[in-house]
């Protein structure tokens, strides 16, 4: 019943999602309207939560205003909206195109503070989330993408408001990408591809120090070059796992 509950609200999100989308009305007053205008409809669409109507109307500045009072602000506000709507690909297409033609805005934290969170967004999956289904063998891209733009944000602007929030979203996206490739070194087990197992599992120490992974990496690298007949390296994994993972049934064996 509990699925069939998360099923139901899925249908009526994706209902209300096609309730909200343009009438001719709409687009009529839109294409007659002045820039302040325009952008006060905007706002208050924002203000009141409706983002598909408020991206109409920035939609309609952006274009028939590109270089109108509010260009700047329109475009920061668009990337806003997208990322409340779920539309990732759009939100992308506008953050790029702000940092290329601004790129020495006084917000350019905060750009990329949202394409963080946009490629986030872009890497999870609404009905998966639902459905309580771990897809974490996903391709990791925007995993990866979110990774590096939380990581030049810290970078290139420590004192920024959202470095705190973007350091810990950096560990739950270091999480995942760890857990993906374990789950393609736990592939190459099933194939007995013993020396692409090692390498991707020593990826995870290298790339993702520190995650819950760690000791299954070490794991496989220990049973990895165990078949592969590399004594020493076999050797040294173990002496690391004795350091860290003492109780770990590997080393009683």
């Amino acid at each position: 019943m509990h699925k069939i509950a998360k099923v139901a609200a899925l249908v009526l999100l994706s209902l209300a999602i096609t309730a909200c989308s343009s009438s001719p009305e709409d687009v009529d007053v839109a294409s007659k309207a002045s820039p302040d205008v325009l952008y006060s409809q905007a706002r208050t669409s924002m203000e009141l939560g409706n983002y598909s109507k408020a991206v109409r109307s920035l939609e309609a500045l952006d274009s028939r205003f590109p270089f109108g009072p509010h260009k700047t602000q329109v475009q920061l506000d668009l990337i806003f909206a997208y990322y409340k709507m779920d539309d990732a690909a759009s939100g992308l297409a506008n953050i790029d195109r702000f940092l290329r033609l601004n790129p020495t805005h006084p917000n350019i934290d905060y750009v990329y503070y949202m394409r963080g969170l946009t490629n986030m967004q872009a890497d999870n999956y609404l009905f998966h989330d639902l459905m309580n289904i771990d897809r974490t063998d996903r391709d990791p891209k925007n995993a990866q993408d979110a990774f590096k733009d939380f990581d030049r944000l810290i970078k290139s602007y420590p004192n920024s408001k959202y470095a705190a929030d973007a350091q810990q979203r950096m560990q739950f996206l270091k999480n995942r990408l760890a857990k993906y490739s374990i789950q393609v070194a736990e592939y190459y087990i099933k194939m007995n591809a013993w020396s692409a197992a090692a390498v991707r599992a020593q990826s995870v120490m290298e790339k993702f120090p520190g995650t819950p992974l760690t000791e299954r990496a070490l794991e496989i690298m220990a049973k990895a070059y165990d078949e592969l007949g590399q004594e020493k390296l076999q050797q040294n994994v173990k002496a690391v796992m004795k350091a860290n993972f003492p109780n770990n049934e590997i080393l009683t064996n």
